[in-house]
């Protein structure tokens, strides 16, 4: 640990300010909490919001967790990582199931999440309604009216002009009954597993200064409608090529030896741990 700076890097006034926020987003489910984001030694954009918020809650006993787009080796996590080991000393990991706190940009782990961990993800664009509506002070009371015809609307277009629902990532939920939310740009194949979830489920934007939350068993359900029911990504009939593993989300690759199309998990320390179980080195 870098003992020149305090634990943690922040001082605890900032830490406690960014714990009431967090609080009041707990309380709130789906509702977007304002907080003072500090100073970053990362760019913001770069997942300062998501690591703000881990810089808050860790304490010493904690193991963290760091990933980015389903890897636990990107610069983005690599150096994120970095950081919170140097200002802190607690133990990290690639497991899943071993960590306390999990940090994550673009995915959820393939691993179930239970009730003992926190999943911190980072968030470009907190407003689900930015997409038709650029002022702020609108969207505010789009929120607190409940007026959400703008999303299904951006919706309807897409299945109009494409024929389905184009949203890759990023697809707006309902949280509780009551508000509409960014899930951040996660794919698709994500969003089913923040309905009732286990674990705390906490969104943090730096640069827009923002902080909201899921709590654990809270409802969360996909925009949809009744004739245009939301479907995740599909991968029947493929598999990892590597560990073989299937329902999972895979990306797509083309085999230049072959030139072939293949698939291989996102999720990395879950292909490893399915390698590992096979005796695979």
């Amino acid at each position: 640990m870098n003992t020149a700076y305090n634990f943690a890097f922040f001082d605890e006034g900032s830490k406690r300010e960014i714990r009431r926020a967090t609080l009041k987003a707990i309380a709130i489910p789906g509702y977007q909490v304002p907080f003072a984001s500090r100073e970053m030694p990362i760019g913001r954009g770069w997942g300062t919001g998501g690591l703000q918020l881990t810089l808050s809650l860790i304490g010493k006993d904690d193991v963290l967790k760091v990933i980015d787009q389903g890897s636990d080796d990107s610069v983005n996590a690599v150096n994120i990582k970095k950081l919170v080991f140097d200002t802190t000393g607690v133990e990290t990991t690639d497991e899943t199931r071993e960590a306390t706190l999990i940090q994550s940009r673009h995915r959820i782990p393939e691993v179930s999440l239970s009730k003992d961990q926190i999943l911190i993800l980072q968030v470009p664009i907190p407003e689900p309604l930015r997409y038709y509506e650029p002022s702020e002070s609108e969207t505010k009371k789009f929120h607190a009216e409940k007026e959400y015809s703008g999303a299904w609307l951006m919706l309807f277009e897409q299945i109009m002009k494409y024929g389905s629902m184009t949203t890759g990532a990023d697809h707006p939920v309902l949280v509780h009954d009551r508000y509409v939310m960014a899930p951040s740009p996660i794919p698709r194949f994500d969003n089913p597993k923040m309905d009732e979830s286990e674990a705390l489920i906490l969104l943090g934007a730096g640069r827009e200064k923002k902080v909201y939350a899921v709590p654990p068993y809270t409802k969360v359900v996909s925009l949809d409608f009744e004739d245009f029911p939301f479907e995740p990504e599909s991968f029947e009939d493929k598999e990892c090529r590597l560990c073989g593993s299937t329902g999972v989300f895979l990306d797509e690759l083309v085999d230049e030896a072959t030139d072939e199309t293949v698939y291989q998990c996102n999720d990395t320390s879950y292909c490893l741990e399915k390698l590992n179980a096979v005796g695979v080195k």
